[in-house]
Parts: C-alpha cells; structure tokens; sequence
C-alpha cells in the first residue's frame, strides 16, 4: 500500500522551534509595519464609492467589458458578471470621493456608448457607498475576524486545555497577518470578498491545527512520563501524512479556480491559496511549539512552588506594627 510517510518516521519539527518562531515575529512586525505606512488597496466595500450595474451589448463578452472600462481609467475598477453570461449583465464597481460618485455612472454611460450603438446597452441600476458607511464596514470586518478568533480561544479552551487555546488562536492570528501582509506587498483589492476568504482561512486553519492537538493529548495520556517536546514532535508526525495530503488537495483545488475561474474569483483563490500555505505552517510549527512553551512554563512554576513550599506564590502578609506601650514612650 502506497504510504506517503513512512510509519516511525521522526522529523525533528520543534528541535529548531525558536528558529522558527522568531522567522514568524519578523514576518508579523513588518506587517505591521506595512500596514501603517504603505497600506491596504482597500477596494470599493471599505473605502466608498459607486457600483453600477450595466446591460451591455450581446456580441460583448467579459474580456470586452473589461478592456473597454480599463482603457478608460477609472478609478479602483472591479468589474464582476451576474448570472447568465448570455444576459450580458454586469456589475461595475468603482472607487470614487463624495465630489465625484455621481459622475461614475456617466463615465460607464460615455464608454458605453462610445462602441455600442443606442438600445445595445442599458445603465439598470446605481448605487452608492459613501465614504463613512465604507469606513464602518471595514471596522465590522475587522470585529468579526475578533469575535471568529475569541469564540476559537473559548472552544478550545472547553475542548482540550487552557494550555493548547492560546496556540490555537496565536497561529490563526499569525496566519490571518501574514495574509493580509502578502496583499499588502501585491496592492491587491482588499474587500468583502477577501475578508469572506479569510474568515474561511481561519476555520480551515483551525481544524489542522485541532488534528494536531488531539494527537497531542492522546500521546500524553499513552505516555505520560515522556517530555512534552517528545510528544508534541511524535505527535506532528504522526499527522504529518495527513495535514499534507489535505493541504495538497486543498491546495490544487483552490489552485484550479485561481487559474480558470475568472477575474472574478480569482483574487478570492489567490487569498486562499497563501493561507492554505500559511496555515500548514503554522500548525506544525507554531501552535505545536507554543504548546510547548506554556507546558514548559507550567512544569517550572510547579517545581519552584515545591520547592519553596506550598505557600509560594502567594502573597507575603503585610505585618502593622503594635501601638508602643505607655512605658516605651
């Protein structure tokens, strides 16, 4: 039987666990970095402006639609098709302040009809996002990504330890940064789609990161004398057949609409496609290691206090000097 890993095979995953780490700090503090100089390319979502939903000519196609709007220059276009592609119908966003949102409808009118003849196409609907409403959206966006993440430390809280939620949610973080420091570096568009693309990041990245920790505790329980960077190793590999086979598969999956699906969806696989990469790393080797280092701490805290007796840790009482008795005075 064909067997991608070998069983009793032992890769030492956490030997270089600092390494690794300190690789992960690097990446995320010039993300920071890059988002508070450089930026994210918000697209129309987050930052305002006009999205206009057009009927245009049957002969014209999406490769026609969009060449004919991208020759025109308008601002922070996104051009995406709705519904049957034999209806020609599609929907024109562009980004826009509040001096200008009512000129976009007459800048995708003037394209129009610059090829098309009258009757050919059709203006149907416009709509407008101001720049406040853009701005409150993207700070919705980015509570949801909290609450996904504070409700992840809560259930792996309850269904493992305490000691393996802040790994969990510490590589669902990490790999949410890296992420968005990738779009950073491209400029890509980020908006709704792209956030959807991560909320879904942070879901897959968590179950990889649960098949791990289960291994864990069930090494820990068959094997309670061993040390724990022994048993987190064995356990990631162990799993290591499995978290790549899913990646791969995952991964050609996403690759393949990021190919052949479209501008539309591309930009959606592209976001998947690194966070599939990104979270593979992260669950053998950040949320593993960080295991280790809070089971580490946990061991030493438990020896000091045995050590300098059972009330260490506790806080020394504070001692009121006795009021001096009349002959002392």
């Amino acid at each position: 039987m064909f067997q991608l890993i070998r069983p009793g095979t032992n890769i030492d995953f956490v030997g270089k666990r600092h390494v690794w780490m300190g690789i992960s700090v690097v990446c995320i503090l010039a993300t920071v970095v890059l988002f508070f100089t450089k930026g994210l390319n918000y697209g129309v979502d987050f930052t305002g402006g006009a999205e206009v939903e057009i009927k245009a000519p049957s002969s014209w196609d999406i490769g026609k639609v969009r060449s004919e709007f991208e020759s025109a220059g308008i601002n922070g276009l996104k051009i995406q098709q709705v519904g049957d592609p034999a209806a020609s119908h599609y929907l024109i966003k562009a980004r826009a302040d509040e001096s200008s949102l009512n000129k976009v409808s007459q800048q995708v009118a003037a394209v129009l009809a610059k090829d098309a003849k009258p009757g050919e196409y059709e203006i149907q609907s416009v709509s407008v996002v101001g720049p406040a409403a853009g701005s409150s959206l993207r700070m919705s966006g980015y509570l949801s990504m909290f609450y996904a993440l504070l409700c992840i430390l809560v259930y792996v809280a309850i269904r493992f330890d305490y000691r393996y939620a802040p790994g969990a949610v510490l590589a669902l973080f990490h790999d949410s940064v890296i992420t968005v420091g990738i779009f950073i570096i491209t400029q890509k568009q980020f908006d709704l789609q792209i956030l959807a693309a991560l909320l879904a990041l942070i879901g897959y990245s968590n179950n990889d990161t649960i098949i791990v920790y289960d291994r864990v505790r069930e090494e820990t329980k068959l094997h309670p004398e061993m040390p724990i960077v022994e048993v987190v190793n064995r356990s990631v590999n162990e799993t290591l057949a499995r978290t790549l086979l899913t990646s791969t598969c995952t991964f050609l999956t996403v690759f393949a609409l990021w190919l052949l699906g479209g501008k539309v969806i591309e930009d959606f696989a592209f976001t998947l496609m690194i966070g599939i990469v990104v979270g593979t790393y992260s669950s053998i080797f950040i949320a593993s290691s960080i295991v280790i280092y809070i089971t580490e701490h946990q061991k030493k805290r438990a020896v000091n206090m045995k050590t300098n007796g059972s009330g260490a840790g506790k806080r020394k009482p504070i001692m009121i000097r006795p009021e001096p008795k009349p002959h002392d005075v």
